[in-house]
């Protein structure tokens, strides 16, 4: 083999390297996980309670704090202070096993999370009624919107969009008694119009279906997240869905 070419195989190499570990380095900004179910329901969006326990405890474990989208979205906006390495906790459609299970299990490990409520299920078979829904919210859960009927935003005029985020918003205020400032958009759709409603509406952020992490500076309206369905492949996948987020930052996706 040639010197030059044996030199330009020790660059490659080198390079490598370099993108490798550029890649492992842990990027800036917070995550926000995404949860739906936890349950022992064979279903994508439904994690299991053992799986869950195991998320909270290596969180804890790694000195992870769970803090509000207040403070991530105060913290976008160049004021307010974060922990060392904060974590936001969401869950989408309000399911009555996140009072049942994961609330309890939360608790033991010190997190707290946001229930993003769909309004039209409130005490319906399997969803949260306003008696847990307010309990949540006294034992530290904050309560947003998901919105009336779970409907797609992107494909709705933008007079529906109005009536389903201010009506939603109306309903859990006058049931909690508390102000409802962040809203996740329904399978992650949305148009940078319905900016402009959110704000008009009330809201200071909301949740979308893009993954990656949080920044200073970015929109509070497109709030990326980290979706955690069920587990195929143990704790090792969380931490592999943690990692696809702090790469995706890092390259601007």
């Amino acid at each position: 083999m040639s010197k030059r070419r044996k030199c330009g195989y020790f660059l490659i190499t080198v390079l490598l390297i370099l993108v490798i570990a550029w890649l492992a380095w842990p990027a800036k900004g917070v995550p926000v996980l995404a949860y739906h179910q936890v349950s022992y329901d064979d279903d994508l969006y439904s994690v299991s309670p053992d799986d869950f326990e195991r998320q909270m405890d290596y969180l804890a474990s790694q000195g992870y704090s769970a803090v509000t989208l207040e403070d991530l979205t105060q913290y976008m906006a160049g004021s307010g202070q974060l922990p060392d390495k904060p974590v936001v906790i969401t869950f989408d459609d309000g399911y009555q096993d996140n009072y049942t299970t994961a609330l309890p299990i939360m608790e033991k490990y010190g997190m707290r999370s946001t229930v993003f409520v769909i309004t039209d299920k409130i005490g319906q078979p399997g969803y949260l009624s306003w008696q847990e829904i307010r309990d949540m919210r006294r034992r530290g859960t904050d309560i947003g919107s998901h919105t009336v009927g779970h409907v797609v935003m992107s494909d709705i005029s933008l007079d529906e969009c109005q009536k389903e985020v201010t009506v939603s918003k109306q309903l859990l205020e006058q049931g909690t008694g508390q102000l409802v400032k962040y809203l996740a958009y329904p399978y992650g759709k949305f148009d940078i119009a319905m900016f402009d409603i959110l704000r008009q509406a009330g809201y200071k952020g909301a949740c979308a279906g893009i993954t990656g992490l949080n920044k200073l500076g970015e929109n509070p309206f497109r709030i990326k997240r980290i979706g955690i369905p069920r587990s195929r492949a143990g704790l090792l996948e969380f931490k592999l869905r943690l990692f696809r987020a702090s790469v995706y930052s890092k390259i601007g996706r």
